[in-house]
């Protein structure tokens, strides 16, 4: 039974010399589909619907600036003699895959060399947590974009492992090595925390009610009047931020809820929002504040923040869970 032909879409242009801009836009564009050149001025991609999408938009613009674009499907037998195959086509995405994971190794292989690099723990831990969170958003973006599953992206997922657990370890030298807290001597609590709840806060009561005491109930109170209750994000608080870890990131720690991938991507979020605002390691973190931020607009009832807040993080937390699966 012959191989099954992949099918193809084929974007054919020709671009005018000016505006000047058009053909810069074009080739980002395309690059961003992840395109590879057949011929000069025809690109092909597996026919997907995004990338479909995507082509058909781009032929619009290319036209509205005054070039030529059209966008058809194809498929490569290699009948004719000399004619591209579908394997051919399908080895071009690899070794187009193979050279984005190649530089992104390159370029980040000096930051992981220096780990051990001199400087406070604080300085040292902010560097590896920006350059690590750099990493991962870029290896995303190319591993969106590898149909055929190109082998060079394990050299970016050991890059990251390291990375991650050091800084995992590094985290730990400064909070008690202890057993993981167990979930039942917290159940059926009061929580307490800080009145005008916002991100960290909101983050964490949506952690602790979804995967640490589903019955907890929140008071918000301020000094001495939260001492009845297990209190989180106060001064004093049993959990509460620790190092360069916020409330959220502690909760996952202590609770030994790291290992969930979802999660620790929101405690990135939360992380960026609370502490590193200006050095973001997630590119969803300045959309998540201003949604949050609406949330907060809309009302000053702390426990009505929490609940559009929690809503809104069911959400997020599904798509991360889903997105972290497609990746495995």
């Amino acid at each position: 039974m012959p191989p099954q032909i992949q099918p193809w879409l084929l974007c054919i242009h020709n671009i005018p010399p000016k505006p000047p801009y058009l053909r810069a836009k074009v080739a980002r564009r395309l690059a961003a589909l992840g395109a590879v050149a057949v011929k000069n001025s025809v690109y092909a991609l597996p026919d997907l619907e995004t990338q479909r999408d995507g082509l058909v938009w781009l032929s619009k613009e290319i036209e509205q600036g005054g070039g030529k674009a059209f966008v058809c499907k194809a498929s490569f037998d290699g009948i004719e003699g000399g004619g591209y195959s579908d394997a051919h086509i399908r080895q071009l995405f690899v070794d187009a895959r193979e050279a984005d994971y190649r530089n992104l190794a390159a370029e980040y292989q000096p930051m992981l060399d220096s780990l051990a690099s001199p400087g406070t723990d604080e300085e040292i831990e902010k560097r590896v947590r920006e350059w690590s969170g750099q990493l991962r958003v870029r290896y995303e973006e190319i591993l969106a974009i590898d149909f055929f599953g190109a082998s060079g992206r394990g050299a970016i997922e050991t890059m990251l492992s390291t990375a991650g657990a050091w800084l995992a370890s590094h985290e730990q030298q400064g909070v008690a090595e202890q057993a993981p807290f167990d979930p039942e001597v917290y159940r059926n609590r009061v929580w307490v925390t800080r009145p005008g709840v916002h991100v960290d806060r909101i983050a964490s009561a949506w952690l602790i009610k979804r995967f640490i005491d589903p019955a907890a109930s929140f008071r918000f109170a301020t000094g001495d009047e939260g001492d009845h209750g297990v209190r989180f994000d106060m001064v004093d608080g049993e959990f509460s931020h620790e190092g360069a870890l916020c409330t959220f990131e502690v909760l996952l720690q202590r609770f030994g809820l790291g290992a969930d991938s979802a999660l620790t991507i929101l405690g990135q979020i939360v992380h960026d929002i609370d502490l590193d605002e200006d050095a973001p390691a997630r590119p969803e973190s300045a959309g998540i504040l201003a949604l949050l931020n609406g949330v907060c607009l809309g009302t000053d009832v702390d426990e009505d923040r929490i609940s559009a807040g929690s809503s809104m993080l069911d959400t997020l937390y599904e798509h991360f869970k889903r997105s972290t699966q497609r990746q495995l």
